[in-house]
């Protein structure tokens, strides 16, 4: 993707099945655990690079031992840092201490980090916060055991006020609004809750306190907890939690909006944010890697025993397609061949904006995730070129001399890489503020490859600002000087913020959004900007439920082509001398190359939940107002 884009994090969670031992005797180190973990946030580090965090549990420890480990780093390479630290002090002990070398229990027993239950956790810095504590796990800490709470999650909540203000009915002090921690404590608050009631429970039956511990573990329902504090929440999820004595839990939001995947066997279980990185790090095939199902949670209590249980009922899905477009890691055999098809279908409009000129057009793309969309472009492209071929034969087939036969047939598809992304400036540019500054030099430009009479065609897996393209591609590849410059988008045009978990909150950084409001000033019909603010302001103290998203009212007069052609001329500076035009993806085309993962509320402005409603208006209000509060 050109535009900086970031995404809010990946979770990844193993459970150990077997006695440490086993892990020993089977793969030869009782940080079997440990080491897998490591691989699981290491092969999903495309999903937060701000942050990272890592939490693990002892099963069945005694009192006064350590049973809880957490580290967390905001350092340059934070994964590298976290495990980096755990191996030091891995090492430093056994080092000290000889006699752990080949003693598993003496191994749990003293040395940290080395458990049963893990939680991992890697997150890119959003509003702002990066530091330290903004940085999951979050942990909640208790005395007793059962009462202990490590929670971590890819997920935004867009009613975060509401939440803060349950939490203060029912009589607690909250630190923040953070959604991270409103969420926690209402978790912290019905654990609490139910701890107490089997406590009493369990008391009139004759247990004392000590004696009753083990029993409030047994007993201990995760689901009903989870049913409990979820009741109010809005927004995308995947939320993950342990509880100190080692229960654990995953759970999905009812739209499916955030992705979680899951495997288990005899030995593990395991659930990540993205499939291919359970099949890698586990070796496992990807037909054993299960979809956790919407308003669903995978749970596993501390005597092993896994079930998947409906907490909430489930919304239609509307699973991101986003993830499928971008984020996750295109390794997926899913998300591949989808990644391919909104390339392929994307060919009929490209091949109308060159006269199907494949002759005189070179094909490339923007590294490196729109690469795999290019292939499916390509593949359309030379589908097209061989019927230009076949068409070239049949006509002249009367007069057909070997020479113009082996002239018709030596026609290839142009492609090259004429984009170089530079990866050492990437990681500088995480501020709006020195965005500009550093743009211009984030790619290099392959020199000697395009002719003057040549269109040249560039996808881009979307365009969300146009900042990148304006600034630093465009003038790039008009240096080549091409007749035309075709940028195309394998996403549709972006029109409204996300509220559930990607950093896109203000409607004036969408270069569609710019788009819109020019039209309307040459249109003479900017008064309508005035009018959906009145009726945002209107909904203000609505309920959710009731509120209705107007701001697509600033689109409907324009049609997506009279859009595109207006970002073609906010993303062309008047010194680039090329023909520059945009091509977009349709909705329609999405949704046919991604029918499992429809959701599409930045597109469309159709919210899978009340609260997208308002913020996408909150965010119109920030706007006239010209404040630069985020909407969430």
């Amino acid at each position: 993707m050109s535009d900086a884009l970031k995404h809010e994090c990946g979770i990844a969670h193993i459970r150990l099945l077997k006695p440490l031992e086993y892990y020993k005797e089977k793969y030869g180190s009782a940080f079997y655990g440990v080491n897998k973990m490591y691989l699981m946030m290491e092969k999903q580090h495309n999903r937060g690079q701000d942050g990272a965090g890592f939490a693990s549990i002892k099963l069945n420890t005694a009192p006064g031992e350590r049973y809880i480990s957490r580290v967390r780093s905001n350092q340059a390479q934070p994964i590298q840092d976290i495990f980096a630290q755990i191996n030091e002090r891995i090492n430093e002990e056994i080092k000290a201490n000889p006699e752990y070398a080949d003693d598993v229990a003496l191994q749990k027993k003293f040395i940290p980090y080395l458990g049963e239950v893990f939680l991992g956790h890697v997150r890119y810095g959003t509003f702002g916060k990066n530091n330290i504590e903004s940085v999951h796990p979050f942990l909640r800490q208790n005395n007793w055991m059962h009462r202990n709470l490590i929670v971590a999650g890819n997920f935004n909540m867009t009613n975060v006020n509401k939440l803060f203000n349950k939490l203060v009915e029912l009589g607690q002090h909250p630190k923040e609004r953070a959604d991270t921690v409103t969420v926690m404590e209402k978790i912290g608050h019905f654990l609490d809750s139910e701890v107490r009631k089997l406590y009493k429970k369990l008391k009139k039956e004759g247990f004392n306190k000590q004696q009753a511990s083990p029993h409030i573990a047994e007993q201990l329902n995760v689901a009903k907890i989870l049913r409990k504090s979820s009741k109010d929440w809005d927004g995308g999820y995947a939320m993950a939690g342990l509880m100190g004595h080692g229960d654990s839990f995953v759970l999905r939001d009812p739209a499916g909006i955030r992705p979680a995947y899951y495997y288990k066997d005899d030995e593990v279980v395991v659930v990540a944010s993205e499939r291919p990185v359970i099949q890698t790090v586990f070796n496992v095939k990807f037909e054993d890697v299960q979809e956790l199902a919407p308003g669903h949670a995978i749970i596993t209590k501390k005597n092993g025993k896994v079930s998947i249980d409906q907490i909430i009922k489930p919304l239609e899905r509307k699973a991101c397609s986003f993830e499928r477009i971008y984020f996750s890691r295109g390794s997926d055999a899913e998300i591949y061949k989808e990644r391919k098809k909104l390339g392929q279908l994307l060919m009929p409009e490209v091949l109308k904006s060159i006269d199907h000129d494949t002759i005189n057009t070179v094909f490339s793309f923007i590294p490196n995730t729109a690469e795999t969309s290019f292939y499916g472009m390509v593949e359309a492209a030379q589908d097209e070129l061989n019927k230009q071929k076949n068409d070239a034969i049949l006509a002249e087939k009367e007069t057909l001399t070997d020479a113009r036969l082996q002239q018709i047939l030596s026609h290839r598809l142009r492609t090259e890489k004429i984009a170089i992304k530079d990866v050492k400036l990437r990681t500088f540019i995480t501020e709006d503020s020195s965005r500009d500054d550093l743009v211009a030099h984030v790619y290099d430009v392959t020199y000697g490859v395009v002719r003057p009479e040549d269109n040249l065609v560039i996808i881009d897996d979307s365009i969300v600002r146009g900042t990148t393209l304006k600034k630093s591609i465009i003038k790039m590849m008009d240096r080549l000087n091409p007749k035309q410059i075709v940028i195309v988008s394998s996403a549709p045009q972006i029109r409204f913020p996300d509220c559930y978990g990607i950093d896109m909150a203000r409607l004036e950084d969408l270069v569609a959004f710019r788009a819109a409001l020019e039209l309307h000033k040459e249109s003479n019909s900017y008064q309508i900007i005035q009018d959906v603010y009145n009726k945002c302001k209107d909904q203000v103290d609505m309920e959710d439920s009731e509120v209705q998203n107007f701001v697509k009212e600033v689109y409907d007069p324009f049609t997506n082509e009279q859009i595109s052609d207006k970002i073609s001329e906010l993303i062309s500076e008047p010194t680039v001398k090329a023909k520059v035009k945009v091509i977009y993806q349709t909705v329609e085309n999405l949704h046919l190359a991604c029918p499992k993962n429809l959701g599409d509320w930045y597109f469309t402005g159709d919210y899978p939940t009340p609260g997208g409603n308002r913020v996408v208006n909150r965010a119109f209000i920030n706007f006239y107002e010209g404040t630069k509060d985020r909407a969430y």
